[in-house]
């Protein structure tokens, strides 16, 4: 299937490739269908790309990769939801928010996580209430006296 984006142009996608986000990211209700667009392998963010709205695509990164303490509890709903048979088929991804003017200030919403049910293509934002974590945690530590420029 082709795919026109706002920010990559047309690109080609296998449909197996697509999510449903039966659990819809927050904000976005009416978009459910989105595909995961790895354009440069040597970096850790993806882009999740929406497949009904060309100017929609958000970057996202494998939390796992930057070996922070952070886990992921589902609920029952959440798990019947996405029909999720075993943790193995699960990958968990977080929204970013890179600043134009300052990449360093990049933060990730580690708070509502995207999690893929990779066996049967079903997605969505979930919100890990009590968690304590952070909309918008920041992805690389300053210490205190440095700046980033």
């Amino acid at each position: 299937m082709k795919i026109d984006t706002l920010k990559f142009g047309q690109i080609e996608v296998d449909d197996s490739r697509v999510f449903d986000f039966v659990l819809p990211i927050i904000g976005f209700d009416d978009l459910k269908k989105y595909v995961i667009l790895d354009l440069n392998k040597d970096s850790l963010f993806k882009w999740l790309q929406s497949v009904d709205d060309p100017s929609l695509a958000f970057p996202i990164i494998s939390v796992a990769a930057l070996e922070y303490d952070y886990s992921v509890d589902l609920n029952d709903s959440v798990i019947e939801s996405l029909n999720i048979e075993s943790a193995e088929s699960l990958l968990v991804m977080n929204i970013t928010s890179i600043p134009q003017d300052n990449p360093h200030g990049t933060t990730i919403n580690l708070l509502a996580p995207l999690i893929f049910n990779l066996d049967n293509h079903k997605a969505g934002q979930v919100v890990l209430s009590g968690s304590g974590y952070d909309i918008s945690y920041p992805m690389f530590k300053i210490d205190e006296g440095q700046t980033c420029s």
